[in-house]
């Protein structure tokens, strides 16, 4: 049996989960100022420090009731916006700070109760503009809007007529749109607003792009797009779309990787297009296997970029410059250091330490991500990650199954506060990378199509299996894990293969496939047919209905012994309360014990910190329940 390696600090549930100190740093173009989140009333808002100052930073938000996650500097350093929502309810809304008047209020430049701000952006070509779709009209059709950044005046460019999606506005004001059709295409067109006639500029096979197309990105001049393509091949490469002709003509390439496409999920990620500040024109693009790769496209850029892969052995994060591209803010993801971030000056060369948003946290006293690949039953490659606890013999350990989300997301190596937590309890943490996941060529993620609780699920098993066998994992005391569809896949493993896992954890999983493809929120319901339908299947078809509640958690309940533990946000609009409620209500029905968590203001995923700090508590306590991790303790 394992025994407590008594070197390693235990680490508190705040150490992991609390607000960090700052976080996600940037320069203003001009180069001036330095803006970061840091807390305020225990939410994190938006802070501002001059460059060349030695005064204090100060707080420009003021948001105590729900933490600031995203920020964007405008052409005047005078403006500052930031987006937020109501209580995890994801209608975004756009703000705006005045940095020169600090007693100003914020100002909503999106003041529509009920309407969300989607796709915004600041245009190059439109210096004080800001373009993003809103559904202020009707809440399943988004229009093409501008705004004002300095008056808050918004024009409506283009009113959306109900089937067009992503609505582009050139700098010759032409404007382009998608459109996901019923049988599974996705047509680029452009749309004459005058007459209403439509020319097809290119179409895509949507059952290869399950959430859209990443990137999709207007080039500078307004004649292309930068287009992540896996056309006639099985990875995705960086291609320029020409307007005109709908011609692709590749823009760069891997020849082993995918490109990073993580911001298709988290938009907070960075987007695999590194460009210009000033200029809009493409400086280096992002690919993602076991490690990040950056691929530098401009001469300046690659100098620059090889001065800041110095300062950590990390993978580069978020990065920002002034217009000049002399100065320049990096922050590192790291599987023990997370998001060191440095400021450098390509000038000189010279770079400092700006900060560490966990400061507390001992880099030692963190447990390594280490990349490992498991052979499934049939042959399938699955990229994993495998953390295990600092100082502990790897032989009879507990661990926990992390599952995932989407499924169209991926693992990736990182610092990761979950299995940070776990591991420093003293289980492995395994994350797999199961078919279906994104970011491993074509081939890899259509193998998911008609696989949920089938295959998808037998990759989780078999993955446990290499760790019984590989990793000194104890098979009597594994506990699955997971978020969104990851607790889809902890209610699957107590419901499909009950004798495998020893805990789960259910964080707002779906539990009826069926029930939970009706109450997508209407806006989102013409892009279910590249994913979810194609994937799972159609409700509204009644062979497809039958066997999307076969795959259904809910179907099984009957079989559910394991220990469960089951949280839920009350305003999720993607799993909604119901989901979860109809799962532990069937249990209780039968006398099953189990244990249920709703945070009546959070959404999809927990923000609050005091709410994760809640449920990562129970989680500990739920675990070492039913793992018993230092059973020869004293």
């Amino acid at each position: 049996m394992p025994t407590v390696p008594h070197e390693v600090p235990h680490l508190s549930v705040e150490q992991l989960f609390a607000s960090p100190a700052r976080v996600r740093a940037s320069i203003s173009p001009d180069g001036t100022r330095i803006a970061y989140l840091a807390p305020w009333r225990n939410r994190l808002n938006v802070w501002v420090q001059d460059v060349d100052s030695q005064e204090e930073a100060r707080c420009v938000t003021a948001d105590d009731n729900r933490s600031v996650h995203v920020y964007h500097w405008t052409d005047d350093p005078r403006w500052l916006l930031y987006e937020q929502d109501g209580d995890g309810d994801e209608k975004w809304h756009v703000l705006r700070v005045d940095l020169d008047d600090p007693e100003a209020d914020a100002v909503d430049l999106t003041p529509f109760p009920g309407a969300t701000a989607m796709g915004f952006e600041m245009s190059v070509s439109r210096p004080g503009k800001a373009l993003l779709r809103l559904n202020h009209r009707n809440p399943v059709e988004f229009d093409l809007c501008e705004v004002d950044v300095a008056t808050g005046e918004l024009t409506v460019l283009a009113q959306n007529p109900g089937e067009l999606d992503g609505l582009m506005y050139t700098p010759k004001g032409e404007l382009y749109a998608q459109i996901w059709t019923p049988d599974g295409r996705i047509e680029l067109v452009e749309w004459d607003i005058g007459t209403g006639d439509r020319r097809l500029v290119a179409t895509f096979d949507g059952a290869d792009y399950p959430l859209g197309i990443n990137p999709f990105q207007l080039t500078p001049d307004g004649t292309g797009i930068w287009v992540g393509s896996n056309r006639d091949s099985d990875l995705t490469r960086l291609v320029r779309l020409d307007l005109a002709t709908g011609e692709e003509t590749e823009v760069d390439s891997h020849p082993d990787l995918d490109l990073d496409t993580r911001s298709t999920v988290f938009p907070a990620l960075p987007s695999p297009l590194v460009v210009d500040r000033g200029t809009g024109e493409l400086l280096g693009v992002r690919y993602l296997g076991k490690r990040q790769v950056i691929r530098a496209l401009d001469p300046h850029f690659a100098e620059v970029l090889q001065n800041l892969e110095r300062l950590s052995d990390g993978d580069v994060a978020g990065l920002s410059s002034d217009e000049s591209g002399r100065h320049w803010i990096v922050s590192f993801s790291h599987d023990r250091d997370p998001g060191v971030t440095y400021t450098y000056d390509h000038s000189t060369g010279e770079s400092r330490l700006l900060f560490r948003p966990f400061p507390d946290l001992d880099p030692e006293s963190l447990a390594p991500m280490t990349p490992v690949t498991i052979t499934s039953r049939d042959g399938l490659a699955l990229p994993s990650y495998l953390t295990l606890p600092v100082g502990a013999e790897p032989a009879g350990l507990p661990m926990v199954l992390l599952v995932h989300g989407g499924p169209w997301h991926r693992d990736y190596w990182k610092f990761d506060p979950t299995a940070q937590l776990l591991a420093n309890r003293g289980y492995a943490v395994l994350q797999v990378n199961f078919r279906g996941s994104t970011g491993f060529g074509k081939a890899f993620l259509k193998a998911g199509i008609g696989e949920l609780a089938g295959k998808m699920h037998d990759d989780l098993i078999d993955a446990v299996d290499w760790a019984v066998d590989e990793a000194g994992v104890d098979g009597d005391r594994v506990a699955i894990f997971g978020g969104s569809y990851g607790g889809y896949a902890a209610l699957v493993g107590v419901t499909f293969t009950p004798d495998v896992f020893a805990a789960a954890i259910d964080f707002c999983g779906v539990s009826n496939l069926v029930t939970f493809l009706r109450t997508v929120p209407e806006f989102a319901k013409s892009q279910l047919v590249n994913n979810w339908y194609r994937y799972a299947g159609n409700p509204d078809v009644p062979e497809q209905e039958a066997d999307l509640l076969a795959r259904s958690p809910i179907s099984r309940v009957d079989q559910i012994r394991t220990p469960l533990m089951v949280v839920q946000g009350a305003n999720d609009i993607r799993v909604v309360k119901a989901e979860s409620d109809q799962i532990v209500d069937a249990l209780r029905a039968r006398g099953v014990e189990v244990e249920y968590m709703v945070k009546d203001n959070e959404g999809h995923g927990f923000v609050n910190p005091e709410n994760n700090i809640d449920m990562y508590r129970m989680a500990d306590s739920f675990l070492a329940r039913h793992l018993n991790p230092w059973p020869d303790a004293t």
